[in-house]
């Protein structure tokens, strides 16, 4: 079928988890239509609940991603790049790599819940200031002990291959996913990414890295990458991260 390949269904005013795919997708060339961006949050909670009473899986929220042609749905951000990277042939060719590609991206998907629940650390329904003391000692543990222990990991996996990403030379959804991690946490805790990245040069060597795939470098200077703002999974509070 001619025009875009997909349809993604996520919150239009944040980047949130849907940031993941959609830079996988354009760092790709993989056309989509961004659907609640284009025809507003009432169109995803309709669909949503659409699918929700269908005789098919239904999400269990968003992102997800529909094949325009078939109508297939599928969410869950580290299984719609990989379906992605299956379905487009940008795996490494390599059964047993590609699988710890997967690895490194649930990996990963562990961290952005952990992000979230620094802001959030007794209920989501709460809002931050309800919970803000609870917060700055979540906070601080993740500061101190969280980001060096997956940071010293993705280091790690980093360091296996030549190249600026994970699998060597070619580009994976893992790099693009770690990114814009690193572009987050840059976001929210400011102070403590700048006394710790340059421990890590291979990781910050992948984000720059990626920040010049063609694609990825287009979005990031059109209007369609939406600010870092404090209703995503990444938010800047000073109280969480002191000078």
């Amino acid at each position: 079928m001619s025009g875009p390949e997909y349809d993604l269904w996520y919150w239009p005013s944040i980047q949130g988890r849907g940031e993941f795919v959609r830079l996988l997708m354009e760092a790709a060339g993989i056309t989509y239509r961004d659907r609640a961006r284009n025809d507003g949050v009432e169109a995803l909670v309709d669909d949503m609940e659409r699918r929700s009473k269908s005789d098919e899986f239904a999400p269990y929220a968003p992102p997800y991603l529909v094949e325009r042609e078939s109508g297939f749905a599928i969410a869950q951000v580290a299984h719609i790049v990989t379906w992605l990277t299956d379905r487009h042939h940008l795996g490494t060719g390599d059964g047993a790599k590609d699988l710890h590609l997967i690895q490194l991206q649930l990996t990963i998907s562990d961290m952005v819940a952990e992000v979230h629940n620094v802001h959030h650390p007794i209920a989501g329904g709460l809002y931050f200031d309800d919970q803000k003391d609870a917060a700055i000692k979540a906070a601080e543990a993740f500061r101190e002990e969280r980001i060096p222990k997956f940071f010293d990991h993705f280091e790690t996996a980093l360091g296996i291959c030549d190249g600026p990403f994970v699998a060597g030379t070619k580009w994976s959804h893992v790099d693009t996913s770690l990114f814009q991690l690193v572009a987050g946490l840059r976001y929210a805790f400011p102070n403590r990414m700048a006394a710790v990245e340059s421990d890590y040069p291979c990781l910050i060597a992948c984000s720059n890295a990626v920040s010049t795939i063609e694609g990825i470098a287009a979005y990031l200077a059109s209007d369609r990458r939406i600010a870092f703002n404090e209703d995503g999974i990444f938010r800047h509070y000073e109280d969480l991260d002191p000078a």
